[in-house]
């Protein structure tokens, strides 16, 4: 027999355990399948005051939206991540605990020591995982969060993680992305061992202090090779990650294609990784004007097919972007099509009504074929959490 529920009484995310009906015939929601706002909007605009089902109403557990977000986005130190990038816990698990075990590397680094190699190993490993488990949305998740308290972490672990997938868009064989990923996660620890006064310095370098920022490749490359025993291509992936394509980098300023490839597939993730994130002395670029960055080098520092490859993994609206629309609708950019890079798939976040969707509950647009609508600009996903 079917009950009668008011939708008054319903709220996003609540559930029935069989089909949910407006009236005989038309069904309202699927057994099992999550109400969204918007199917309780429709209702009211149809002036629908109950729906009928056999089965049980199944409340979301949802905690307050405070005490939520506090829980899965702390990390086990207390530190923050903040921002909507992580919807996933297990997501949001699997990367904290890749950052807790980067940070405790990068410190035996940092401190004069080697960590164990074995330590390092796991952490790629990690990684590698966490992208074939999560994929695009791993990379969303990046984009749209900041991280408190593991800075080096974070850069370390997300140029790795983006490396990957431009090596892959490369169609690189399996031990090439190991060195890869292994590499891109060692590159910068030169920079542990500067001193923070140059490295935090916001006034211009002087000569000296510059001289010794630009030796810190060399003391990556000798640790990874001569102490730790890698691979030479993944020492060069430390050494030449700050050669330009032109030859006017450094520290031997190599040029073109004497750049080892692997180098210069983390010398873009690196600058981008360096332009979305929030630092003490800089203030961080959104996605869409981090790719737009990138896309004025005009084969100065990177290498145009890299380049390419990036902009075919990531799209100029990387995913992650969050976008208005030209009927003002806000979405975030979810899937990107190689071929048409200003026309990816997107989730709605808020609707050309105002009506605001948790990122599950919003409808999902392909852009490639509603060609209606068009993305107006990007927006600093902190701009719309705040």
């Amino acid at each position: 027999m079917k009950k009668k529920f008011a939708l008054e009484d319903l709220a996003p995310g609540d559930s029935f355990s069989k089909d949910a009906f407006v009236d005989g015939q038309n069904i309202f929601v699927p057994a099992g399948v999550a109400v969204r706002m918007r199917d309780i909007e429709g209702l009211r605009q149809w002036d629908v005051h109950h729906v009928f089902s056999e089965g049980e109403l199944h409340r979301k557990v949802d905690a307050p939206a405070a005490a939520e977000g506090k829980k899965k986005n702390t990390l086990a130190d207390g530190s923050q991540i903040s921002g909507g990038g992580f919807v996933d816990d297990k997501m949001f698990s699997d990367y904290a605990g890749i950052l807790a075990a980067a940070k405790t590397c990068l410190e035996g680094f940092r401190s004069g020591s080697l960590p164990e190699q074995a330590a390092i190993e796991k952490v790629v490993k990690d990684i590698v995982q966490l992208e074939q488990t999560h994929g695009s949305l791993i990379v969303s998740a990046i984009i749209g969060s900041d991280v408190a308290g593991y800075q080096d972490a974070k850069t370390a672990v997300n140029c790795a993680l983006l490396s990957l997938v431009v090596g892959k868009t490369l169609k690189l064989p399996a031990y090439r992305l190991h060195h890869l990923v292994l590499g891109a996660f060692l590159h910068d620890i030169g920079m542990l061992r500067m001193p923070p006064e140059i490295v935090h310095k916001k006034d211009t370098l002087t000569v000296e202090e510059a001289q010794k920022l630009k030796a810190h490749p060399l003391y990556a490359f000798r640790t990874i090779v001569r102490d730790m025993h890698y691979p030479e291509d993944i020492g060069l992936i430390a050494l030449q990650h700050h050669e330009r394509w032109d030859g006017d980098g450094y520290p031997r300023k190599t040029a073109g294609q004497e750049i080892d490839l692997l180098a210069r597939i983390v010398s873009v993730t690196d600058a981008f990784e360096a332009m979305i994130s929030q630092k003490p002395y800089r203030n961080s670029m959104i996605g869409y004007a981090a790719m737009k960055s990138l896309l004025s080098d005009n084969g100065r520092r990177f290498d145009p097919d890299v380049l390419k490859a990036f902009l075919r993994s990531m799209g100029i609206y990387p995913i992650g972007s969050i976008v208005v629309l030209n009927n003002a609708a806000i979405a975030k950019v979810m899937e990107t099509h190689a071929d048409a890079p200003l026309r990816p798939k997107l989730r709605i976040l808020v609707d050309e009504f105002g009506n605001h969707y948790r990122e599950p509950e919003g409808d999902m647009l392909d852009l490639l074929t509603e060609k209606t609508l068009f993305i107006a600009r990007a927006i600093d996903p902190r701009e719309l959490a705040s």
